[in-house]
């Protein structure tokens, strides 16, 4: 028998939500993230049936026009799934929503699990690691004596995009372990799955989706496992190899630690983003929630202009392209928005004081 846990009723999961508040600004506080999440979310909601145009404009974001090599801040990311949940014509496509996640978007941090000794060695790489996954909820080990459990305490919200957010990590952290144990070999499969909320009239779905049964009402998530599945080696265990991905997760980890806590640092944060066309000043203000006035009085302020933090958001990004890929200069400067290469090449001498060739060169 699975071990089980009290229900919560429908009192104290209104009591939880209406600390939402509390927990917006929170997040507030938080660091950055890959915008590729975001990136697989909207693709998914299209593929769908769902338009996220309307709430990617009122947020400032044009989904063509993302850079999934970039991030976003973690707070911006959560209201615009708390925006288009808002509108979702079917309650359970959150479920739907986790199966976007691709296993090579994680990127180091699979490497990282499948040169593992073992699951149980995994799981505790997996929760140091847990910032890097596309998961806003806590997650933790349970261990039990014949069962054990993976957890994901999730994040209090409004009730609708609370269920979207839930739905959609249980159903993507569960096609993450699917998706390694298919690339070992091996065969997993879910004794029983805990969800953070009243039973839901699509209850019957839920176990026709994970295959296994779901109860409801619980205080957090788990994904019950059996313990064997913990202590089979795994056969692409590399502890030097194991290392090396360690090492790169560890300076993932650093990288999203930066704090946005000025508005010039967020409006340079939002402007590198985009990529081949960049929003103007007065679409970067709608999105801040404020006039164009208002924003450049403040930038100014911070002693900022939004014409230099558009240079420094393009120049970051032509440098990252010079020394990270082969694409010709004429390809760069069409990445970052400018009609031909010759304006690019001007304006990359003006912040470097050399030509993008011989930046190449010498990196």
């Amino acid at each position: 028998m699975v071990p089980g846990r009290a229900g919560v009723g429908h009192a104290k999961f209104g009591a939880l939500i209406d600390r939402f508040g509390q927990t917006r600004e929170n997040i507030k506080k938080m660091s950055t993230r890959p915008v590729l999440g975001l990136i697989y979310m909207l693709q998914a909601l299209k593929q769908l049936g769902e338009d996220p145009t309307p709430v990617l404009r009122r947020h400032g974001l044009v989904l063509e026009q993302l850079d999934p090599s970039t991030t976003i801040e973690r707070g911006r990311e959560l209201r615009i799934y708390a925006d288009l949940a808002q509108n979702l014509r079917d309650p359970a496509i959150g479920l739907q929503m986790g199966q976007a996640y691709n296993l090579a978007g994680y990127g180091p941090l699979v490497m990282l699990l499948l040169t593992c000794a073992n699951g149980y060695e995994a799981f505790q790489m997996g929760m140091r690691y847990q910032r890097l996954t596309y998961v806003y909820a806590t997650l933790r080990f349970e261990p039990g004596e014949h069962y054990s459990a993976l957890v994901l305490e999730p994040l209090l919200l409004a009730p609708k995009v609370f269920r979207f957010r839930v739905d959609g990590e249980v159903s993507g952290t569960y096609k993450m372990l699917r998706d390694l144990q298919t690339s070992l070999g091996l065969s997993l499969q879910a004794e029983r799955i805990d969800m953070p909320y009243p039973r839901p009239p699509e209850a019957a779905s839920y176990e026709a989706f994970f295959g296994c049964p779901v109860r409801f009402g619980e205080a957090v998530a788990r994904l019950w496992l059996r313990n064997d599945y913990l202590h089979v080696r795994f056969p692409s265990a590399d502890p030097v190899a194991h290392s090396l991905y360690r090492s790169m997760c560890d300076q993932q980890l650093r990288a999203q630690e930066v704090s946005l806590a000025t508005l010039s640092e967020q409006v340079q944060s939002h402007l590198a983003m985009f990529t081949r066309s960049y929003p103007s000043v007065a679409e970067v203000a709608r999105s801040f929630d404020l006039s164009e006035r208002s924003l450049r009085r403040q930038l100014s302020e911070q002693g900022a202009s939004f014409r230099d933090l558009l240079g420094r958001a393009r120049y970051d990004k032509a440098q990252h392209l010079l020394c990270s890929t082969n694409q010709s200069v004429e390809a760069i400067a069409q990445e970052l928005g400018y009609a031909e290469s010759a304006a690019f090449i001007h304006a990359f001498q003006r912040w470097s004081g050399q030509t993008p060739a011989a930046f190449r060169g010498r990196a």
